[in-house]
């Protein structure tokens, strides 16, 4: 793809995965390993990322874990992603920015749809009106044990988020349906194993990156 002037389109990597995988933290070591290659490079996240839908997120992570139904959920995150979109990630990839995203719409798939019931039609449907066909260049699935990663997620917050609350079940239903987005859609997904040290995670991920992506 290439801009109006000639440059080239920025790239949205997302990074996903369950509670505690490490995602926050590897996307900050993805963002400096690009910027030394001479990138500009955006960090972002979901739900959020913009005024609008740092407003709805909020409204998602706090309170009881059944504040929601998974369809009003859903409704309230792709709300909130049209607005990251116009407003933050398509400007910044027009820009010819890297945008790097804790989270897109597979955590809807996997979140709101395996692990809370929601047909999987429905959320494609919905996320059809509300994207069309923007998806993410990369996707990198943080794969880790749930116990661990709940674990790793105690030690991190003192207030545990809304998701953090459901059950032991709920976290592999997760796993699971995250495992699944990536045999779908292969071409664009790559499973990271997130079990390991900082170092030896952020070394796995800059080599999915730089063999995908062609980043020397």
């Amino acid at each position: 793809m290439a801009g109006s002037k000639g440059r080239e389109f920025g790239r949205l990597i997302t990074l996903e995965g369950g509670e505690g995988a490490g995602k926050s933290t590897q996307a900050r070591r993805l963002a400096a390993s690009l910027k030394a290659k001479g990138l500009e490079v955006v960090m972002t996240r979901e739900p959020g990322g913009s005024p609008g839908a740092e407003d709805v997120r909020k409204l998602l992570v706090e309170g009881e874990p059944g504040r929601w139904s998974a369809l009003a959920e859903t409704l309230l995150l792709f709300a909130a992603r049209v607005d990251h979109v116009e407003r933050m990630i398509g400007p910044a990839l027009r820009a010819g920015s890297w945008v790097i995203c804790d989270r897109f719409t597979d955590s809807t798939y996997a979140y709101q749809g395996a692990a809370r019931g929601l047909a999987r039609e429905t959320i494609r449907r919905i996320e059809a009106v509300s994207l069309g066909d923007f998806k993410p260049h990369l996707t990198l699935i943080l794969d880790l044990p749930p116990q661990e990663g709940l674990a790793r997620a105690a030690l991190r917050d003192t207030t545990a988020s809304r998701f953090e609350q459901f059950d032991l079940a709920f976290h592999d239903t997760l796993r699971q349906a995250f495992l699944e987005l990536a045999r779908r859609a292969p071409e664009r997904c790559a499973v990271i194993d997130a079990v390991g040290s900082e170092d030896e995670v952020a070394h796995r991920i800059w080599t999915a990156v730089a063999a995908r992506l062609k980043v020397g």
